[in-house]
């Protein structure tokens, strides 16, 4: 198959717990043309030397460092305009792809004419063992079913600017991932989804999604200030995505 170039996206910061597995899950898939673009958002620890190392022994891993620190929808929006490929992939720093992820997903958009695709992801403990919780892809989801289910895992997405066009992410600190989906969902009819767990999702003590209080906050404001739901479907939609978010975690 000619593969077409992917460019895999992801935000630095303080990241040197994780980021050589997460830079190493990348180096290990099966399908082998894809860049990948690490942008440092100021990163105080050993984040920049780590990728620079990676750098030396693969010309496919880029490296950008940002003036000042800037939050991840910056960052994410840095690595889109500097990027080359057809396809946009996400992945955090923190979380790990299985081998094929990228053989199955972008072979499974280019059969069936797909701009927007995910899948499904296992919870990983933070110190890397996998547990038996899967937040499982529905077949496909529009507009109206992501407000209710924020199912879409940022690392599992692949886009094809081919069919979407270019997007960037709205200027938000938190929930940018979800409000990108929802912009490009307002166009595109459907986001597929992927049955398969492909992504391994670090679940990390301090970090923003794991905080379930702090994600329902965010999740408000998304419906609140960025898509600018008013409060009755603002309350109906959440109520949808509570349940949803509880039944995904059990």
């Amino acid at each position: 198959m000619n593969e077409p170039l992917v460019s895999i996206i992801t935000p630095v910061y303080n990241a040197e717990s994780f980021l050589s597995e997460t830079i190493k899950s990348i180096k290990n898939q099966t399908y082998k043309n894809w860049e990948m673009i690490l942008v440092d958002d100021c990163s105080k620890d050993n984040s920049a030397n780590i990728i620079k190392e990676f750098q030396n022994t693969d010309d496919r891993i880029k490296y950008i460092k940002l003036e000042k620190n800037s939050g991840a929808s910056v960052s994410r929006n840095t690595g889109i305009k500097n990027s080359k490929g057809r396809f946009i992939a996400f992945v955090d720093s923190d979380d790990l792809w299985n081998p094929e992820k990228l053989e199955k997903q972008v072979g499974y958009m280019l059969k069936d004419k797909l701009g927007f695709t995910f899948t499904s992801y296992r919870y990983m403990k933070e110190n890397g063992e996998l547990t038996n919780k899967v937040a499982r892809a529905p077949q496909k989801i529009d507009y109206e079913g992501l407000l209710k289910n924020t199912i879409i895992g940022c690392s599992t997405v692949v886009i094809d600017r081919n069919v979407v066009g270019d997007f960037e992410m709205p200027l938000v600190r938190r929930g940018q991932d979800t409000a990108t989906w929802l912009k490009i969902l307002r166009n595109e009819k459907y986001a597929y989804g992927i049955e398969e767990d492909l992504v391994n999702y670090r679940l990390v003590g301090d970090s923003l999604s794991s905080n379930k209080v702090k994600a329902m906050k965010r999740t408000w404001n998304t419906y609140r200030n960025v898509e600018n739901l008013g409060i009755f479907k603002s309350c109906y939609v959440f109520c949808f995505y509570a349940y949803n978010a509880i039944k995904k975690r059990l």
